[in-house]
């Protein structure tokens, strides 16, 4: 369906984009590419410096795509990225899409002021500008696709009318991932993946596994961690945790047939693509209501839905894995199941597709 694809990265870096004819996608690398390199290059430390930068990339690449359009038709933009680009979209008598992927913009900012003060650190917030930007964006696109009830309810709370609202759940890779082994018998091993921050809500994990009581326990966490981590890590002792770093996509099943549960406790993000790669490979998930965890997942079927930074709710959940076996064993059919039911990302392409022909 899709006429072009505009993207910020470059060409290199969309060779595994398999099934997406090559002439379609169209780069514009010249902001974005060095902002992704920043880290080599030694400048990420610099925050205004990332703040400019990223507002440039943004700003550009919408200014960029809007002369582009000349005919009438359908954009579907990243939030942030498209306000310009669906205004002129929409002059010519066509509709504009915002696709936001995490909270209303104004929450995000919120929760994470509140959680980088609890933990004794300064929130530098999200640029003004891009907060501005958004708020025009929801303001004037025709609709905004997100992905769970969890984002819709943020939207709600921030005066954002539900008829705007699209919400279309991510899919699986029902290609890649599927169960592959069982768990090692008298060891609890505990997953982790996706990024180590405080906006993942990774140290209530952490607090939560150790807390728990097993002789032959393990914490394998996949992902970067950020500085704000390291620098609380930097003051306690750590045992029995794993920390991986990234992993080849390819390896994930692995790690996910093998382990007990997989965990994953953030305070605000979409819908965690993670989680459906873990149900399909048939490992039970404990997660909070804000990574999407309820549009995947009954509680105490697939897995557990705990509150945000509830240690003794997590841990609660490991005791009853631990204390039933058979539990585990449950929750790893009925989670395959469920994954295959909702259909991968064929359901999601069905759904946007739906929304898409509403504009015919």
């Amino acid at each position: 369906m899709l006429d072009k694809i505009y993207t910020g990265y470059p060409r290199f870096k969309l060779k595994d984009e398999l099934g997406i004819p090559k002439e379609k996608i169209i780069t514009f690398p010249w902001i974005q590419a060095p902002y992704m390199k920043r880290g080599v290059l030694g400048l990420d430390k610099f925050e205004w410096l990332n703040k400019e930068w990223s507002h440039l990339g943004a700003q550009t690449f919408d200014k960029y795509v809007a002369n582009k359009i000349h005919n009438k038709g359908v954009l579907i933009a990243l939030s942030s990225n498209g306000l310009n680009a669906g205004k002129k979209m929409q002059a010519l008598g066509g509709k504009y899409i915002c696709d936001r992927g995490s909270s209303h913009i104004i929450y995000q900012n919120e929760i994470l002021n509140e959680e980088y003060k609890r933990w004794g650190f300064q929130w530098e917030g999200i640029d003004k500008r891009i907060i501005d930007k958004e708020q025009q964006e929801y303001e004037q696109a025709d609709y905004i696709t997100i992905p769970s009830d969890f984002v819709m309810n943020s939207f709600i709370e921030k005066g954002v009318k539900k008829s705007k609202l699209v919400k279309i759940p991510y899919g699986a890779r029902l290609d890649r991932f599927k169960k592959i082994g069982e768990p090692e018998k008298n060891k609890f091993r505990v997953l982790w993946v996706g990024g180590v921050s405080l906006r993942k809500g990774f140290m209530y994990a952490l607090n939560a596994f150790e807390a728990f009581k097993h002789r032959n326990k393990e914490f394998v966490v996949i992902g970067a961690m950020t500085s704000e981590i390291k620098s609380i890590l930097g003051t306690r002792q750590v045992k029995n945790v794993i920390f991986k770093g990234n992993v080849p996509n390819a390896q994930l099943l692995e790690y996910y047939s093998y382990s007990d549960v997989f965990l994953l406790t953030s305070l605000e993000e979409g819908l965690a693509m993670v989680q459906g790669e873990a149900m399909a490979c048939g490992c039970p998930i404990i997660a909070t209501p804000n990574t999407g965890s309820q549009d995947l997942i009954s509680n105490g079927k697939e897995g557990f839905i705990v509150p945000i930074r509830d240690e003794r709710a997590i841990l609660d959940c490991f005791q009853k894995l631990m204390d039933n076996p058979g539990l585990r064993a449950e929750m790893s059919e009925i989670a395959i199941n469920k994954v295959q039911f909702l259909g991968g990302w064929d359901t999601y392409g069905t759904n946007f597709k739906a929304l898409i022909d509403k504009f015919a």
